[in-house]
């Protein structure tokens, strides 16, 4: 978990620029971290897309997992997300999307997929993440555009520190909180974190706020307010348990 003032030490402007190098050429420019007010497309989504989100509600069951491997959790109550909102701009006439809590509601390829993610995350080394990927077509997208042909190295050049720690706290934060499924019935079908992707932030409730501002700083949350929409990371899974993508965007 990360306080807002390592949120501004730790993000820089600079992967800003290296997501659209990323996509024309995949030129690595080695910046020094994700700038949240500065990202504004996910790969492989187009402008008007928006991906869905996770979580448990209180008292209920997790699924087991390795002893000593923190499941993440997410600290607001279902209760203060009863209600459903649409995407930030969508069409009137589109489908309201529910916040959900509960991981017990997702198919168990889904909830596999994010237990091995958590777990490779919190073990702090990077090069776990790459048996999940995937590879060619089928690859996990963390970049504009074109797929790179090395997704962990990309993460790691991402990441603040040279070892790639800050992008897996930002991945464990991420799948820590509340989720959305979109998608349902189409070839877009999938589970999305976190589901502040779908959340008209301007109406977000206290307990919503502070949720946010455990992986966004306030002035993050500010700049997002007046974007429109959410714009930080989010990580997508298919409901045949397939990690479709971890990038930043609206």
């Amino acid at each position: 978990m990360h306080t807002g003032k390592e949120k501004v030490s730790r993000i820089s402007l600079a992967p800003v620029l290296l997501a659209f190098s990323l996509a024309a050429g995949n030129v690595f420019l080695a910046p020094a971290a994700y700038a949240l007010s500065e990202l504004h497309n996910i790969p492989g989504q187009a402008a008007n897309e928006t991906p869905p989100a996770q979580g448990s509600a209180q008292g209920q069951s997790q699924p087991q997992t390795t002893p000593g491997v923190p499941m993440a959790d997410p600290l607001v109550n279902s209760q203060n997300n009863q209600g459903v909102d649409k995407t930030p701009g969508a069409q009137d006439n589109s489908k309201p999307v529910e916040v959900i809590y509960d991981i017990s509601k997702v198919p168990e390829p889904v909830r596999k997929m994010r237990e091995q993610i958590v777990e490779a995350a919190a073990s702090g080394d990077l090069e776990r993440l790459r048996p999940l990927m995937g590879t060619g077509a089928d690859q996990t997208q963390v970049t504009v555009g074109e797929p790179t042909d090395d997704p962990i190295g990309t993460l790691k050049d991402l990441s603040g520190d040279p070892d790639g720690d800050e992008i897996l706290a930002i991945m464990l934060d991420i799948v820590s909180t509340g989720f959305v499924h979109v998608g349902q019935g189409t070839a877009d079908d999938m589970y999305v974190w976190p589901y502040f992707a779908e959340k008209d932030l301007k109406s977000l409730t206290p307990p919503e706020r502070v949720e946010l501002l455990r992986i966004v700083t306030a002035g993050d949350l500010s700049d997002m307010q007046e974007f429109g929409g959410y714009n930080f990371y989010r990580l997508g899974i298919t409901p045949q348990g397939k990690w479709k993508f971890f990038t930043a965007g609206d």
